[in-house]
């Protein structure tokens, strides 16, 4: 409920402070008093638009509280927002002269969204135009929905996360097609890359072989002629004399006087040494000898040139895939493992979109196993609501109004389900029920609307519901019926409303006036609460009499007392 409501420098309010209490609190005054301007207060805690120019000439910001009691439900949803010894919330707004807004919900600074969202669940504000939104299917499947009980709340929970969860399953799944032309593509050229890496077989250690292997084929001769050169020295084929034969002589002549001198015995086993490694050295120049012309045991295939050619061929193979790779054969490799992971990916592509399918599968049933709850539950609370309202329309001076809720499948599914709503009536008896949008007048669609509250007041929502004129279009008894519907639907929970009907007046169980002064340079608006004994004189300005006009008065006094 709201307790309190405080108004700063907001359009013609200088400052207003209303006291408001349970049950209908009615808001009157002249046309341009300035009543709509409450109206915005309330809008701006909910986290409304701030308006331009909102702000009162002279003044450096407008500012707007109220002061709601705090239920049970609320303070958990609210959490760590608000004290824990809180009894009462409090929502606040400052407008500044350049148009910036700051919000507070609990005495802290919060963001619009939070005032948004902790408002709904406190007041539900109708304006002067709500009525019309009665014309519109979504705003007239969003009421029955609201009549059919607080689990209705829950499927359309329930179903709108499935339909979201399913958009973006088929959103997923259509990206996927859509790259399937560009992923066999990338495939192909995945595969060619690999197969060039994979082919060529490189690898640090390799390039270096080929390297080695390259200078000794580029300078084989050279390498031959000093490989003899340095065998015939050590160990000629004729064995006539080289280094090795002439060692093998010194050393049996030093054998020849062993263990006579110990340093000459030293002398002798270097001179040993020294022959046998002569000796293999020998062998191991004979044998490269050999590998020069017919390397691993076999001659080359085609010559040397022939040779020199594939190892030439091989390195410039390492070379080019350097160059698209990264410029080392690590990066050619690194890049080859990419390709391998990326091919994978792309090839798991297929499963991914079978994985898909099955998902959108069980997502399709989850969908029609929700829309199907909506629709039961729509369909029983159609009738419910239609009798229910036909019921409050007589008592609205609609008496023989035929009311009907026609539920139709829409074309696929939308976030609300697979129903769409379309309220019907015949405002008098005889007529075929139309759409609402083509038959109702203004004054009938207000009625409507009020009708359709009270219907579903007992479903819960918000505890304070604030109308701005609901009553445009109506007058004379149907006024009184209006105000009686308003007066049933406030033992139930607070209303405030805004009007310029004495009839509803009459039967406020608290009447504030609002009153323009334009003596001063800058208009000012003034609200005040009409006591008991001010009563009949803000009736009789209602009736548009003066306040010595006897006719009026009686007629005021009336109206109080039938109330």
């Amino acid at each position: 409920m709201l307790c309190e409501l405080r108004v700063e420098n907001l359009l013609l309010i200088e400052r207003a402070e209303l006291r408001l209490g349970p049950g209908l609190n009615v808001l009157t005054g002249e046309t341009g008093a300035g009543k709509t301007v409450l109206a915005h207060a309330l809008d701006l805690l909910l986290g409304g638009r701030a308006r331009t120019g909102i702000v009162r000439p002279g003044a450096s910001e407008a500012y707007v509280e109220g002061i709601f009691t705090l239920d049970d439900t609320l303070r958990r949803s609210l959490g760590e927002r608000i004290p824990d010894d809180a009894d009462e919330l409090v929502l606040a707004r400052r407008v500044s002269a350049e148009g910036r807004t700051r919000a507070y919900l609990g005495g802290r600074s919060a963001t619009a969204a939070d005032l948004r969202e902790a408002g709904t669940a406190l007041l539900s504000f109708y304006g002067q135009h709500e009525h019309r939104k009665l014309t519109l299917a979504a705003a007239q499947l969003d009421i029955l929905d609201g009549s059919c009980g607080p689990q209705q709340g829950k499927r359309r929970r329930d179903f709108a996360a499935a339909y979201a969860a399913d958009r973006d399953l088929k959103a997923t799944r259509k990206e996927l097609e859509e790259r399937a032309g560009a992923r066999e593509r990338e495939i192909d050229l995945l595969l060619w890359e690999l197969q060039e890496i994979e082919e060529a077989e490189p690898s640090e250690s390799a390039e270096g072989e080929l390297r080695a292997e390259r200078e000794r084929l580029r300078n084989l001769e050279t390498l031959a002629a000093a490989t003899g050169a340095g065998l015939a020295a050590i160990s000629p084929d004729d064995d006539a004399g080289g280094a090795a034969a002439a060692l093998a002589t010194a050393g049996r002549a030093l054998d020849s006087v062993r263990s006579i001198d110990p340093v000459l015995d030293q002398l002798a086993e270097r001179l040993q040494g020294l022959a046998v490694e002569a000796t293999d050295l020998a062998a191991e120049l004979r044998g490269y000898a050999e590998d020069l012309q017919s390397p691993d045991g076999g001659a080359w295939e085609g010559g040397v040139q022939a040779r020199l050619d594939q190892v030439e061929e091989r390195l410039a193979t390492f070379d080019r895939l350097k160059r698209k790779h990264g410029g080392t054969v690590a990066a050619v490799l690194a890049h080859a493992e990419d390709c391998r992971r990326r091919r994978d990916e792309l090839t798991g592509a297929e499963e991914a979109l079978s994985q898909l399918d099955e998902q959108l599968a069980a997502s399709a049933q989850a969908l029609a196993n929700f829309a199907e709850e909506l629709s039961r539950a729509r369909a029983k609370g159609a009738q419910r609501l239609a009798v229910a309202v036909r019921e409050r329309l007589a008592r609205l001076a609609m008496e023989g109004a035929s009311f009907e809720i026609a539920l139709g499948a829409r074309d696929g599914y939308g976030p609300s389900g697979s129903d769409e709503a379309e309220f019907l009536i015949a405002p008098n008896p005889g007529v075929p029920a139309a759409p609402l949008r083509d038959v109702a007048s203004g004054g009938e669609l207000s009625r409507i609307m009020l009708a359709l509250m009270g219907a579903t007041a007992a479903q819960g929502g918000a505890d304070t519901l604030v109308f701005d004129e609901i009553d445009a279009g109506i007058g004379g008894h149907t006024a009184r019926a209006v105000g009686e519907q308003l007066r049933e639907l406030a033992a139930e929970r607070q209303l405030v409303c805004i009007t310029h009907l004495p009839q509803i007046a009459s039967l406020a169980d608290r009447h504030f006036t609002i009153v323009k002064d334009t003596g001063a340079d800058t208009a000012r608006t003034t609200v005040t609460r009409v006591e008991e004994a001010a009563l009949v004189a803000e009736l009789v300005r209602m009736l548009g009499a003066n306040n010595d006009d006897v006719a009026a008065r009686r007629h005021a006094e009336e109206l109080l007392q039938a109330a």
